[in-house]
């Protein structure tokens, strides 16, 4: 039987293209999920994911929904949506991104999120299966994005804004948003959830939510 094998991820870097080039293109997408843009002052990147790529942010996903549902945390997912601000001249889908709490309260109510008048999610994944065109963190920071959960060669980081509006990697503080989870941990749950069968993954997850707290 032939071994059916999905196309590698695919990434165009175009440069001095305009904010309403931009918006035109996001438009013509709709709500397809593919491809991404993200958007830096002129600077757009297209991003075709592949299928690993999506399948860690499934994952990603999923094991934030089940940490919060143990932890009695509320969670609004707003998965790939777009956040822009004109006046920043930047723009971008993360590969899923999350409110936490009261944010999470007030996002859900608000309908379509403007950052301009909104807040930023609490926490964004970004997935690296190839090397990255454009630096993201720069745009991230500037949108006040306060965590960011990295996958990049086969490594999880996790990344915590500071005061100097800079990201420092957190190898010897948790996560903000889910206390106790640190970059190698949240590397093992994401890389049992590829390999295990699902029940047995959640099980894991569970008991590690339970004893870890």
């Amino acid at each position: 039987m032939d071994t059916l094998k999905s196309p590698p991820e695919q990434k165009v870097l175009l440069e001095n293209v305009s904010w309403q080039t931009y918006e035109r293109l996001l438009a013509e997408r709709e709500e397809r999920r593919k491809p991404r843009f993200f958007y830096d002052q002129g600077a757009l990147e297209i991003v075709s994911p592949s299928t690993e790529h999506e399948a860690i942010s499934r994952t990603v996903a999923l094991l934030v929904q089940l940490l919060t549902a143990e932890l009695g945390i509320d969670l609004f997912s707003a998965g790939s949506t777009t956040l822009r601000r004109e006046d920043l001249e930047r723009g971008f889908e993360p590969d899923e991104c999350f409110y936490f709490s009261e944010n999470a309260r007030h996002a859900r109510n608000v309908g379509d999120i403007d950052l301009s008048t909104d807040p930023p999610p609490d926490l964004i994944v970004e997935i690296d299966i190839t090397s990255p065109s454009l630096n993201k963190l720069p745009t991230y920071a500037r949108l006040g994005i306060p965590e960011v959960w990295r996958f990049a060669g086969g490594r999880a980081e996790i990344l915590l804004l500071n005061a100097s509006g800079d990201y420092e990697a957190s190898s010897a503080r948790a996560s903000r948003v889910l206390p106790s989870l640190m970059g190698e941990v949240l590397g093992t749950l994401v890389e049992d959830g590829l390999r295990l069968n699902h029940p047995e993954w959640v099980r894991r997850v569970r008991r590690w939510a339970h004893e870890s707290h």
